[in-house]
């Protein structure tokens, strides 16, 4: 099955053997890996509340997605990982700004822990409409 790697500038470098994203034709569906609020200016975590950390996240996934011609309004399916469910009401503000119009499926999970000390990961999966 053909499929193509995404990569954006302006979202942070993968901390592993990780693609930013991966589409798979045909269709594009594309996988998007998961993100956690690393500032790819300067490569650190974003200090600050859930809420900081969950905008920085979505800005990263924003420049992935952008990276292959996509938007929010392209996401089927997310899955946001937290490491206290306390922050679901914070966090959940943020992330549906997100999405104003109708938001896509999507499961919400505690972990016991994320990379480089992060609040919070989220990851999706969006599809590309036929050309």
């Amino acid at each position: 099955m053909p499929r193509r790697t995404l990569h954006s500038q302006t979202a942070p470098a993968p901390i592993g053997p990780y693609s930013q994203a991966v589409a798979v034709a045909p269709g594009d569906v594309v996988f998007l890996s998961g993100q956690t609020p690393i500032d790819p200016a300067t490569g650190q975590l974003v200090h600050g509340d859930v809420q900081a950390q969950t905008r920085r996240a979505m800005e990263n996934l924003k420049a992935v997605l952008a990276a292959g011609g996509l938007d929010f309004s392209s996401v089927v399916r997310c899955g946001v990982f937290l490491v206290d469910m306390a922050d679901f009401p914070a966090m959940n503000e943020v992330y549906g700004s997100y999405f104003p119009g109708t938001p896509p499926a999507r499961t919400t999970v505690q972990v016991a822990g994320l990379p480089k000390g992060a609040r919070v990961e989220i990851d999706c999966i969006a599809v590309q409409e036929a050309r």
